[in-house]
């Protein structure tokens, strides 16, 4: 049973090359404080986040190291990386590890251990194959370390900076309407054009009115056409939020904007701005609902 909602997670993947420092890495963000598990096999991963969503869990920093000592698991880690950034109440980083081929021979030589991925060849056999296999995963990565030259200290006062310093972020969704007439506002990260929808400013005992009063709002609303293009928007929105988030976005503004940013625009702002709130940080502004009250 829930214990209610589950907390924004900061969640760190860490992965790269075997040999590139990785139980260092956990160790060093367990010492920061967050709830770590080694070597969690991909196809885990969502039954792992199933749990902490049914919970309730108050963890909210979190990292994972997935390598390829689980590699037979291994090809569904991208699968689980694109539901990760999907679910609005996790804020995923990929950390990867790398190191120079020489460096990793030199380590695997050091420490008499076999390349996972070639136990009966040389390593270098092995980091070549795995090199191969992690490139994609390397590119989504957000934050990429190369090990070669550092000492096991300075890796971990490297993540220890790097991590520390980064204070949590709040994903703020801004929704603001406004009318195009007083031009687009500056700020907008996207804009939305509702001019096309039926405008209550025709119908004389609404025109003093705005989208914030029912009748008005229950106007806009009612049209087939303002359903389809609500619908359409906020599925729009549902796969973006994420992805903005995701890349380290700390607030988006997204503007709706009519004629004169009075009626369609502002029942609009409501509507859109209201489904969003349980998700994110949403602030819901009118920029020129005040202007006709201006004019007088």
């Amino acid at each position: 049973m829930s214990t209610g909602a589950v907390q924004d997670v900061q969640m760190v993947i860490i992965t790269g090359m075997s040999g590139a420092g990785k139980t260092v890495a956990i160790q060093s963000l367990e010492d920061l404080g967050y709830f770590c598990v080694d070597n969690l096999p991909p196809t885990l991963l969502p039954k792992f986040l199933e749990l902490m969503k049914e919970s309730g869990s108050k963890m909210n920093k979190v990292a994972l190291v997935m390598d390829l000592r689980g590699r037979d698991f291994f090809e569904s880690l991208l699968e689980a990386l694109d539901d990760i950034s999907e679910k609005s109440w996790i804020t995923p980083q990929i950390l990867f590890l790398d190191a120079k081929d020489a460096a990793l021979v030199t380590r695997y030589k050091e420490t008499r251990r076999s390349h996972p991925l070639a136990p009966n060849e040389s390593p270098l056999k092995g980091i070549g194959l795995e090199r191969e296999l992690l490139e994609e995963l390397k590119g989504r990565a957000q934050i990429i370390l190369d090990t070669s030259d550092l000492k096991p200290r300075e890796l971990r006062e490297k993540i220890s900076s790097q991590f520390a310093a980064h204070s949590k972020q709040v994903f703020t969704v801004n929704v603001l309407s406004f009318g195009f007439k007083y031009g687009i506002p500056i700020d907008a990260d996207l804009v939305f054009d509702v001019r096309f929808l039926p405008n209550p400013h025709y119908i004389d005992h609404m025109r003093p009115q705005t989208g914030l009063d029912e009748e008005v709002s229950t106007y806009v609303l009612k049209w087939n056409e303002t359903n389809k293009f609500l619908e359409k928007v906020i599925d729009l929105l549902t796969f973006m939020l994420p992805h903005y988030k995701r890349e380290g976005k700390s607030q988006l503004v997204i503007a709706i904007g009519c004629t004169g940013g009075q009626h369609r625009s502002v029942a609009l702002t409501e509507k859109i701005g209201h489904h969003f709130e349980e998700d994110y940080k949403t602030h819901i502004s009118h920029r020129d609902i005040e202007r006709r009250k201006e004019r007088r």
